[in-house]
């Protein structure tokens, strides 16, 4: 049929079309080759001929200057006899210019009677254009014939050349002086081939070497001083010198080498810790400066940026630039000064935007600066400066080199969260929370890198179930998985709520939302793999990151049954041991300690933490119209778990019940019940207060916008349940701050005692050293 193509074509297409056309590309490049030879080969030629004809005309006027002598010699007679073979005259302007040197020598006939003509130049070597002293009287007769000519223009039309005087006075103004300013930008365009031979003239000139300061060549190191530095800023500051800034990069690099092992020339050499300071502040604030007087950095309103890397200024400064960042990346590895560390942070998000063609550079950047920000043993004043480095990487990049640099965050974040105590965790979570908001700058990018990630969680959670081994679940309940799942947790809740994004109508318009719900699976598998008391702590945290999910998105995740299970378990329902332990943090804490099982301080806990999470769990939907039907089945269940603990029952006797206490059953945790029952009283208040809002609506169960709009403008805080989970936030806090404080008081006295036993090693070797003295007397 016409119009498709045929089974042959489309077979050639497939297996032979690619091979074809880069072959056809190099046959078009080789050509392009020949043709480029061919073109030499042919100016070569044309360069030899012009050469011989100089020659021959040469040996032309000898023989006519011969021939002229002769005829001056002859006699009539002899004229006569000879014949009339006349020699030609030469044109009386050749004539005098014969003397000049031929294009193919450079050279000319010493006449010391003559005086050398200005316009004669010698001829440079290689291919450089030869101008005789021809070229120049004929430039010198077409100014005098231009200047004529403007004269006449002054006299026929007086009009037209006063026009010009007012709007083009630079053609007007023609002297032979601007030949100069002409031949000098020829110089500055020439061809770098043409340059080379002409720089290696130059370099004989030993002032010029010196001036231009090959540092290749030169087998000596300067001494940096403090008068060198102060000159180099000031040119800096105040001209924007190149010349100076180039030192200034070379000094740096030594400055940032000082301490290396490997074997680098350099070309200065620094001695004191006073002209080091001066010269990193120097180098970190004015060569920023500088580029962007020079390049200037343009930013579109939506954070694009454009440099001209296409310029010829641009091109001469790559060298410097490419030395000054690697210098920049070398000093970070090696910084552990927290002040020297933030200036060093600081002075490269200007080099930001210059650095983008160099995608080695940037991901060598990436790599060192997301390694200060994943250290949790490094300042937070420092971590933040990394992190705004990282983010402004993040908006002025393309997508292949945002793709890596949030690959490169979530690998340098999951290795950070290796160690988790209660000297970490803060630490851990400002990585996590600042690692979230990256994912934010392109959510197609994020949400590209989040599927391969969870992926990975659920290839991990998927071997650990179906391959089980003795270890197989020591892969999961760890504390890089759970920060992992909690980690994509705040990515979800972050960039998936129309509370925090008021572009988002709803939470699945965000582009990452489709990764909610592969999450949600992978957490609630995760949470169960091991549903032991002794890994109970681990399925709180778990618990915490789905609660922030369902309250920023609004979706529901059962998350009562799990909860429901810790009640019916041996430590809340069997009496506890009596123990002196001190009490459980659960939020530094996977994995209980043989000791803490069956103990009084372990039942208290979980019992406070399942109090907790079940009304965090309750009053997201606390405003909710179905809110009673939802409570139903989890109060129904507490109840029964509150009887069944009960230490005492009651029995029929003659004259009506009896209580008596029951030895075998019960928890015999007054405190406990206390509480649990507080809580179910506060889930059946919540819903008769439900049952009394909906009483007056006028719409059904099939109205979503109704269901939807129900109490919308009402606050979780006015609810009777709401007004309870705030106090228990409250009462979090204040435990939370208090354990806060002892941490604080136990590391203080932790340092006092380090420095007094380091004060008794030092008066221990004084005394040595006294004891010797002694004997030696």
């Amino acid at each position: 049929m016409p119009g498709q193509s045929k089974k042959s074509t489309k077979k050639f297409e497939k297996n032979h079309l690619k091979d074809t056309l880069g072959k056809r590309k190099e046959f078009a490049k080789i050509k392009q080759r020949h043709q480029v030879k061919a073109k030499k080969k042919a100016r070569s030629a044309k360069d030899e001929a012009l050469a011989s004809d100089g020659k021959v005309n040469m040996a032309e006027e000898q023989s006519q200057s011969k021939d002229q002598k002769k005829l001056n010699g002859m006699t009539e007679d002899q004229f006569f006899q000879e014949g009339f073979q006349l020699p030609e005259l030469k044109n009386p302007k050749r004539a005098a210019n014969s003397k000049l040197p031929s294009p193919s020598t450079g050279k000319r006939k010493r006449n010391p009677d003559a005086p050398a003509p200005e316009g004669s130049a010698s001829s440079s070597e290689g291919d450089h254009q030869v101008f005789t002293g021809q070229e120049v009287a004929s430039d010198e007769e077409g100014i005098g014939t231009h200047q004529e000519d403007l004269d006449a223009l002054a006299t026929k039309d007086p009009d037209f050349y006063k026009y010009l005087q007012e709007n083009d006075a630079e053609l007007l103004d023609f002297a032979g002086g601007d030949l100069a300013e002409v031949d000098q930008l020829s110089e500055d365009d020439t061809p770098k081939k043409k340059q080379k031979k002409s720089k290696k003239l130059r370099r004989e000139s030993p002032e010029e070497e010196v001036q231009e300061e090959v540092v290749e060549e030169s087998t000596g190191q300067t001494e940096v001083t403090t008068a060198m530095v102060s000159q180099w800023r000031t040119a800096m500051a105040e001209q924007h010198s190149l010349r100076a800034m180039r030192r200034v990069v070379l000094a740096f690099r030594t400055a940032a080498y000082v301490n290396a092992d490997d074997d680098k020339e350099l070309r200065y050499s620094i001695s004191s810790p006073e002209v080091y300071h001066q010269l990193l502040v120097s180098a970190l604030d004015y060569v920023p400066a500088v580029l962007n007087h020079h390049v200037p950095v343009k930013e579109s309103a939506t954070g694009k940026v454009r440099v001209a890397v296409d310029t010829k200024k641009y091109r001469t400064l790559t060298p410097l630039l490419k030395s000054h960042s690697s210098a920049v990346i070398h000093l970070l590895e090696n910084l552990s000064d927290a002040p020297t560390l933030n200036k060093t942070l600081n002075a490269l998000v200007p080099l930001l935007p210059y650095l983008l063609p160099f995608k080695k550079i940037l991901k060598s950047l990436v790599t060192s600066v997301v390694g200060i920000w994943s250290d949790t043993s490094t300042a937070d004043t420092t971590r933040i400066t990394a992190f705004l480095v990282i983010r402004r990487l993040a908006v002025v990049s393309d997508t292949s080199m945002r793709t890596a640099l949030l690959k490169t965050a979530y690998q340098g974040l999951v290795k950070g969260s290796r160690v988790t105590n209660p000297h970490t965790l803060p630490a851990i979570n400002l990585m996590k929370n600042s690692a979230a908001e990256l994912w934010g700058i392109d959510p197609d990018v994020g949400y590209t890198t989040g599927f391969v990630y969870i992926r990975q969680l659920a290839v991990h959670l998927r071997s650990s179930i179906t391959q089980p081994t003795k270890d197989s679940y020591k892969q999961i309940y760890n504390w890089q998985y759970v920060h992992s799942l909690d980690f994509w947790s705040r990515v979800i809740s972050s960039h998936c709520s129309p509370t925090s994004n008021p572009s988002l109508k709803a939470s699945s318009d965000s582009p990452l939302h489709p990764l909610l719900y592969p999450h949600v699976q992978i957490t609630l598998g995760a949470l169960r793999l091991i549903p032991t008391p002794t890994y109970y702590p681990l399925r709180f945290q778990l618990t915490r990151s789905l609660l922030r999910i369902s309250r920023a998105t609004t979706t529901y995740i059962p998350l009562a049954p799990s909860l429901l299970e810790v009640f019916q378990s041996a430590e809340m329902t069997k009496p506890p041991k009596p123990s002196t332990l001190k009490s459980l943090d659960f939020t530094t804490a996977l994995r209980v300690p043989k000791p803490y099982l069956g103990t009084r301080v372990y039942q208290d806990g979980l019992g406070e933490q399942l109090v907790e999470l079940m009304a965090e769990f309750f009053g997201i939907w606390a405003k909710h119209i179905a809110f009673p039907e939802l409570m139903l089945p989890p109060v129904v269940h507490l109840k029964r778990w509150l009887k069944s603990v009960s230490s005492a029952t009651k029995t029929k006797v003659p004259n009506g019940l009896k209580t008596t206490p029951d030895k075998g059953k019960g928890n015999k945790n007054s405190r406990l019940t206390s509480s649990v029952t507080l809580l179910v009283q506060k889930l059946e208040s919540n819903a008769r207060w439900i049952e009394e809002k909906r009483r007056h609506v006028e719409f059904g169960p099939s109205s979503r916008e109704g269901v939807e709009g129900f109490l919308r403008d009402t606050l979780v805080d006015d609810t009777p349940l709401g007004a309870f989970v705030e106090g228990l936030r409250r009462k979090s806090e204040e435990r939370e701050k208090i354990l806060e404080q002892a941490r604080e008081a136990e590391r203080r006295d932790r340092a006092k005692d380090r420095d007094e036993e380091d004060g008794m090693e030092i008066d221990g070797v004084e005394g040595d050293e006294d004891e010797d003295y002694v004997d030696e007397q």
